[in-house]
C-alpha cells in the first residue's frame, strides 16, 4: 500500500510538473463515504490540464477580465467569495473561467451563486485545510479590493 501511494504521488508529481514550494503540499488521505481510503491531489496546478492557448485565456485573458469587474471579496474560514455583476456577459466569464480553472487546481470547490431578485453573482473558492492559504499565497490580486 504505502508503495502504491509513492507511486501515485510521483505520477501527481509528473503530471503537475515541479511546481514552487508555494504551490505545493503533499497529497494525504481522506476517507471517502463508503470508508475506503482516498489519495487528495497536492496542492498544485496540473500545468498540463489545459492546452497552451487555453491557459493563455484562463491566465492572460479571462483572469485580468474577472478581476477588473470583479465588486467584492468576502474571506471565509476555508477560502474566499468573489463577487460580480449578474449580467449574462459576466456569468459566461465567470462559469468559462471556474470550468478552466477546476480541470487545473482539482482541490478547490468552486461555486457559483446567483442571488434572487437580481442580485450579485458570487463565485466562492474553498476546500480541504490549506486552500485559503493557498488562494492567499499563489493568487493575492484576487484578494484586492
Amino acid at each position: 500500500m504505502r508503495l502504491l501511494f509513492m507511486v501515485v504521488t510521483c505520477v501527481q508529481f509528473c503530471i503537475a510538473g515541479f511546481p514552487s514550494s508555494s504551490r505545493l503540499l503533499a497529497a494525504r488521505p481522506s476517507v471517502s463515504i463508503d470508508g475506503l481510503a482516498n489519495r487528495e491531489s497536492p496542492f498544485a496546478c496540473d500545468r498540463l490540464a489545459l492546452t497552451p492557448s487555453a491557459r493563455s485565456r484562463h491566465f492572460d485573458e479571462l483572469g485580468p477580465q474577472l478581476r477588473a469587474i470583479k465588486t467584492g471579496v468576502r474571506e471565509l474560514p476555508n477560502g474566499y467569495a468573489f463577487q460580480f455583476p449578474a449580467d449574462m456577459k459576466s456569468v459566461q466569464l465567470v462559469a468559462e473561467w471556474a470550468a478552466g480553472e477546476r480541470s487545473c487546481c482539482p482541490f478547490f470547490d468552486i461555486t457559483i451563486r446567483l442571488e434572487p431578485e437580481g442580485g450579485p453573482m458570487w463565485l466562492t473558492m474553498t476546500g480541504r485545510q490549506g486552500t485559503k492559504q493557498f488562494i492567499e499565497a499563489d493568487a493575492p490580486a484576487w484578494l484586492k479590493q
